[in-house]
């Protein structure tokens, strides 16, 4: 069995380096790859894989802090972290509950395997062609914003397949990132989050084996394992963003400090430290949640996973932008670092689900109505949207 390891001592360790070179990552868009080769010599990549699969140990709600003071430094880094992050914390949980998991857990903890995932940008419908081949399918897809995946090992995705028997279904496999057929768009050239590496996937024909398809499910319907994927991902995704917020309120704090003598600067701190901390309580409640995987995947915990990440998302967004405010106009430098923050923190409301569509998700289950809409409004816009 494997040492526990420690990621406040891991953060201390690597968080002043991974400040370096930050601006300069971001106005060319150079991916971290510097960064990965390092927190793969720590086994950060491993670190909640359980001690006794060869892991790290580290709980959930630890990830989500380490993830959270890692944006401090990084937030590219830390943003493209919580995505293979929260591929590994799904398969805790499905492991914990008698579901397939603990073969990917073992892959991690042996090599520190990176993943890269996909699926929120597939949602239900998913995306992509497949055919019947000789023991599996040949998969044609373009996946964007797969975050990390110039130094990724597996790409975790799915692609819908009409089973002649069954109708519409959506796959989920994983994919070896150096197979035959798949490549990197290189097109991550965005607003903000420039640095990680989120390039589109594409797969031209890559062979899917039969018994790599981990989940077979009914395209365009909401299916329980988005209630375990959405209550584990989103508290390490949004902590990231939430790092975001607290970097450009310690900016706008030491920038404060000259205007003092402002009789504005105490209420536009005031105004700051309120959006801060709504981000803050929102995000510590989603991580209260999911209870280090001690929880029952039901549309009710997805729900108030999503509507606290909507409450989160807003807060983070206002925070930033009110840090800008409390600087004045030495915070329009560039060289400051809020503009970046700004970019970044923007990122947050593209995660699932938008905030429309989770207050469409949140007041359907209200009504006793199934979460999502099947009557195909939704999901015809969602597949011209991919």
């Amino acid at each position: 069995m494997t040492e526990k390891i420690d990621l406040q001592h891991v953060l201390a360790e690597v968080g002043p380096a991974f400040s370096d070179g930050v601006a300069e990552r971001d106005r060319e868009a150079v991916f971290v790859a510097g960064h990965y080769d390092m927190l793969r010599r720590y086994k950060v990549f491993s670190a909640i894989v359980p001690l006794e699969l060869g892991g790290g140990g580290a709980s959930h709600g630890e990830m989500c802090a380490f993830i959270r003071g890692l944006a401090h430094h990084c937030s590219a880094t830390a943003l493209a972290l919580s995505m293979h992050q929260h591929l590994v914390a799904a398969a805790v949980f499905n492991d914990r509950n008698g579901k397939p998991g603990r073969k990917l857990l073992e892959k991690v903890a042996g090599n520190e395997t990176i993943l890269v995932s996909t699926g929120a940008n597939d949602w239900l419908s998913s995306n992509g062609t497949v055919e019947k081949a000789d023991g599996g399918y040949l998969v044609s897809a373009r996946k964007p914003f797969a975050s990390g995946s110039p130094k990724g090992d597996v790409l975790v995705t799915s692609a819908p397949w009409q089973n002649p028997n069954e109708g519409w279904q959506v796959l989920h496999f994983p994919v070896p990132m150096r197979a035959e057929g798949v490549s990197l768009g290189g097109d991550w050239d965005t607003l903000g989050m420039r640095a990680t590496g989120s390039e589109t996937v594409i797969l031209d024909k890559v062979f899917v084996a039969e018994d790599a398809v981990v989940l077979k499910r009914p395209r365009d319907a909401y299916h329980p394992a988005f209630s375990v994927i959405l209550t584990v991902a989103m508290p390490l995704i949004v902590s990231a963003y939430v790092g975001v917020a607290e970097a450009a309120a310690d900016i706008a704090r030491g920038l404060a400090v000259k205007r003092a003598d402002d009789p504005a600067t105490p209420y536009l701190l005031g105004e700051l430290e309120n959006r801060l901390t709504t981000a803050q309580i929102a995000v510590d409640d989603m991580a209260r949640i999911t209870n280090d995987w001690a929880f029952a995947p039901t549309p009710a915990n997805a729900n108030a996973i999503l509507v606290r990440k909507s409450i989160a998302a807003g807060a983070i967004i206002a925070t930033v932008e009110k840090a800008l405010e409390v600087a004045g106009g030495a915070g329009f430098y560039r060289k400051i670092g809020l503009e970046r923050l700004l970019r970044d923190a923007h990122g947050v409301q593209f995660h699932p689900l938008p905030e429309k569509r989770q207050q469409q998700f949140t007041g359907r289950l209200a009504l006793g109505l199934e979460p999502i809409d099947l009557t195909g409004t939704e999901t015809s816009q969602a597949r011209r949207a991919a």
